[in-house]
């Protein structure tokens, strides 16, 4: 079966980061998507907002990299992660498991109008073989 995601999106704040019991990195950030639509003749506009998880070097690779307000593709897998809470309520969680992660743009400077856009060329490619997770065993639900 295919279990494949890849969105656009903004990083509503500064990764986060923890580490796990074998010394793995995991890195951990939000990204919003606006999708924009037409009803009759007046444009609408909603909010979509997406957990992200990054493992081992990938998620090294961020802190330098990454910070609220970049524009960002993410190309990954879902999962989803269930749970009890304390009132005994089931829960449920989905959130992307990044495999890649690509910079589109900068943050937008509130000065200016524009913001930059990367080439293609120039993106910041995080999915070489050197950001694969060596160990499944390694991620924390």
């Amino acid at each position: 079966m295919l279990n494949k995601v890849l969105i656009i999106g903004r990083l509503t704040g500064d990764p986060t980061f923890q580490y796990l019991p074998s010394g793995a990195k995991v890195a951990e950030f939000t990204l919003a998507y606006n999708r924009r639509y037409k009803v009759g003749e007046e444009w609408k506009e909603e909010s979509h907002f997406f957990d992200v998880r990054a493992y081992g070097r990938l998620a090294e690779d961020l802190p330098t990299k990454l910070s609220k307000g970049y524009l960002v593709v993410v190309e990954g897998r879902l999962t989803q992660h269930r749970w009890i809470d304390k009132e005994g309520n089931k829960r449920s969680k989905v959130r992307i498991i990044a495999e890649s992660v690509r910079i589109i743009s900068k943050p937008k400077v509130e000065d200016t109008i524009e913001e930059e856009v990367l080439p293609v060329e120039r993106f910041e490619d995080l999915d070489s073989e050197e950001h694969k997770i060596e160990n499944d065993e390694d991620i924390v639900f």
